[in-house]
């Protein structure tokens, strides 16, 4: 069996409802992950902000608009009035659930359970399209097998034994459809694998079925070399290894989840990128082992903070480094870079919710110092020690930029600098005129 996930945009309107059904109804069986439909997330988020700061008759107004959406898409979607009541009802039922929460009061998880409703309609909506169509088609809810214990991760076990159970309800299904994103946790209460958390779940529904292939399913060809949005003649990867996809993932590609990465490289399940809008693109495959290139792509990670400590000794003492640490460790907040001296140590943040307290903490130990608004520029190739020569090109490259820290050795795949935001666009197109002359990856 192949594992599909689809973004929201593959299903953001009637036309492209249509089109992902054509796409996928070949005659082999499948498991369809789906998002919420474009604009829905965000739309629910709004939402349950209004809830939340009491501008009830606000999201009563936002409710109403987003219902009126769907009740177009319904329109234009369904020929047979069976199926369009049969929408038009689950419509009411989900957003039942969400007017709930309006009027009742908003707890704890009621924003998780607000997000929770754009999958559920997006999965039912095209599970009664392709039922309409004739299309043997079974939809299995998330909330029945997908879940993450107390520190968040996925519960594998149980996901593997509840999944394999609401399979066997499918036997006769050529299309199988669940949501992307939604899980409960160690309490069974609703809640998410994050934004981009769809890629999430298609990974790891792939891993535990141990699937023939992992499909994301995006509006772009494959992971490029360097950013699209910045820098022109980018060409597209068509091969990368597990680790390369990852350290491009977590450092700034937007076209996958960094974690989604993980569950397909522990049970080496190739994991293909495609183009929904484009789907005669063969994409970029993602797999184990892969070719080593000098330089295979560049990516980009915003809004970095910087600290600077500063040991209040000439040297810095045993235990030290630890002991800062172990500040990241309770606020659960995690590094990207670190450079050491003699006397001092810089550390990269991308998460600063807790930063008040960590800058706190820290200073009963030593001096530090921040700096936000930083970019970290990441370069994917061959950086093997037992290599000689490695990297002249990006320096040469960026001798016009001030760089701040580097992060060179620690990953055979990877360099990192960081540098002030501002020079970001002219640094990305540097190291693309210099390292992809001409590429035609």
């Amino acid at each position: 069996m192949k594992v599909l996930k689809f973004g929201g945009t593959s299903v953001g309107s009637v036309q492209r409802i249509r089109e992902l059904k054509n796409l996928i109804c070949d005659g082999e069986m499948k498991l369809v992950v789906l998002s919420a439909m474009a604009g829905t997330t965000n739309a629910l988020v709004g939402v349950a902000e209004l809830i939340r700061t009491g501008q009830a008759e606000d999201a009563g107004n936002q409710i109403s608009d987003l219902r009126a959406q769907y009740d177009r898409v319904i329109d234009g979607l369904f020929d047979n009035d069976y199926f369009a009541k049969q929408a038009s009802e689950m419509l009411d039922a989900q957003f039942g659930i969400i007017e709930g929460i309006r009027t009742k009061g908003f707890a704890d998880t009621s924003e998780k359970v607000i997000l929770s409703c754009g999958e559920m309609i997006s999965t039912t909506l095209f599970d009664l399209h392709l039922r309409e169509s004739g299309v043997k088609s079974a939809l299995i809810p998330a909330l029945n097998f997908m879940r993450i214990d107390k520190d968040g991760e996925p519960d594998y076990y149980y996901i593997k034994e509840s999944l394999n159970r609401e399979l066997q309800k499918c036997t006769e299904a050529e299309i199988i459809i669940t949501q992307g994103f939604i899980c409960r946790n160690a309490a069974g209460e609703v809640d998410n694998l994050k934004r981009g958390g769809s890629d999430y779940t298609a990974s790891i529904i792939g891993a535990v079925l141990k699937a023939e292939e992992i499909q994301i399913w995006t509006d772009i060809n494959g992971f490029h070399n360097n950013d699209p949005r910045h820098v022109e003649g980018t060409s597209v990867i068509r091969e990368l290894s597990f680790d390369e996809a990852a350290e491009l993932a977590y450092f700034g590609a937007k076209i996958m989840h960094p974690s989604a990465m993980i569950p397909a490289r522990s049970y080496n399940i190739p994991v293909v990128i495609r183009n929904t809008m484009d789907p005669e693109d063969e994409g970029t495959v993602i797999k184990t082992i892969t070719r080593h290139e000098d330089y295979k792509a560049v990516a980009a990670k915003d809004d970095i903070t910087v600290l600077r400590i500063s040991s209040d000794r000439r040297l810095m003492s045993f235990g030290f480094m630890r002991r800062v640490f172990e500040v990241f460790d309770f606020y659960r907040t995690s590094v990207d870079m670190i450079a050491t001296s003699e006397e001092s140590m810089s550390i990269t943040l991308d998460n600063t919710d807790h930063l008040e307290e960590i800058l706190a903490d820290i200073r009963k130990l030593a001096k530090v110092e921040t700096e936000s608004n930083q970019t970290i520029i990441c370069v994917v190739g061959d950086f093997r020690p037992e290599r000689t020569g490695s990297a002249p090109e990006i320096f040469e490259a960026l001798n016009s930029i001030p760089v701040k820290m580097i992060s060179y050795g620690a990953s055979p795949i990877s360099l990192s600098i960081l540098i002030d935001s501002s020079h970001k666009v002219k640094a990305l197109q540097l190291l693309h005129n210099y390292i992809f002359p001409a590429s035609d990856v």
